[in-house]
């Protein structure tokens, strides 16, 4: 059962009387010495010391998104795996946490969905990474002499035509991009590489044979920005600025899920973005997460969220924040 796990809105009175107080429905998702005008990135690291979270080893894609979010003076805690990070921001060991949702290549990690759900943590924020995969081996290592190439199976997959032009590297799977060089670096073998950020290369000594090596060089990643924090204060910006995130049921009905979005249609808001995950302990019946332009403290979403709260059998907000760059 769902409630096992978090808050249920099963009846229009509960709703309602949720939205009559917004400073207790809508608890305050920002800090403003957070906000970074024009650019949202956050702030308050500058000030005072922050440590936040991410998977993978020192270099990983994901410290930068750290850096793009928090600054430079933040402490980062790397960790192996994705559920360890949300364990330890929802324990405290943690101020916040950075964490990959979709890439525009290989679309969502479903993953991060379900931890969403299962940690009470908020989304704060969120910024978007180019991913530029570089070959990096140990000082000394000649291009032909290469046989291996180490890094993260979806890393590996979005370089493919260069596997194609050097056919006599085999790409092997490792469970992490910046790991893969650290490990790399670490064996000092002579005809092994991997594949990982120049963040990754300067810190664990490699150097970069090939630049840019990703099929497609139009690939990010999006990255999420989480606190455990439940009350700061929103600050004033223009509603279509930020987006809100969402995750709801409907009952498996005709036009059921119609109905449900028919909440931000006719409202205006802009949905950005639907994904659908099973719904454990119910075969084949999902959750909708779910992403639209504009704050929750604003009338019209406000609206929309307690029309979908009277047609949802499960609903929960998982963040207001401003829309990445």
């Amino acid at each position: 059962m769902l409630s096992e796990f978090c808050s249920v809105f099963r009846t229009t009175k509960i709703v309602r009387r949720l939205f009559a107080d917004q400073n207790a429905f809508f608890p305050s998702v920002f800090d403003p010495m957070y906000i970074s005008a024009g650019n949202s990135t956050f702030q308050k690291a500058a000030s005072m010391k922050r440590r936040a979270g991410f998977q993978g080893a020192l270099g990983a894609f994901s410290q930068e998104a750290v850096r793009h979010l928090l600054g430079e003076k933040v402490e980062v805690v790397p960790f192996t795996k994705f559920e360890e990070v949300f364990r330890a921001l929802s324990r405290g060991k943690i101020d916040d946490a950075v964490i990959p949702i979709e890439n525009t290549l290989a679309g969502s990690v479903h993953e991060n969905y379900d931890h969403l759900l299962h940690f009470d943590v908020r989304i704060i924020g969120e910024t978007n990474v180019r991913i530029v995969h570089n070959l990096i081996a140990p000082p000394g290592v000649r291009f032909k002499d290469i046989r291996k190439v180490y890094s993260h199976p979806v890393a590996l997959n979005q370089c493919l035509r260069f596997f194609t032009r050097n056919r006599k590297m085999e790409s092997t799977p490792f469970y992490d991009t910046a790991g893969s060089v650290k490990m790399v670096m670490e064996e000092n073998g002579q005809d092994a590489a991997a594949i990982g950020s120049q963040v990754a290369a300067s810190i664990y000594g490699g150097n970069i044979l090939r630049r840019s090596i990703e099929d497609d060089r139009r690939n990010f990643t999006r990255f999420f920005l989480l606190n455990a924090r439940k009350r700061v204060h929103l600050p004033r910006q223009r509603s279509n600025h930020w987006k809100t995130s969402l995750v709801f049921t409907t009952r498996n009905t005709p036009g059921a899920l119609f109905r449900a979005l028919s909440a931000f249609a006719l409202r205006d808001l802009n949905l950005m973005k639907i994904e659908s995950r099973p719904l454990h302990g119910r075969p084949w019946e999902y959750l909708f997460y779910l992403d639209f332009l504009g704050r929750e403290d604003d009338p019209r979403v406000q609206n929309a969220l307690g029309h979908l709260g009277e047609l949802a059998d499960f609903l929960r907000v998982l963040g207001s924040y401003p829309r990445g760059n």
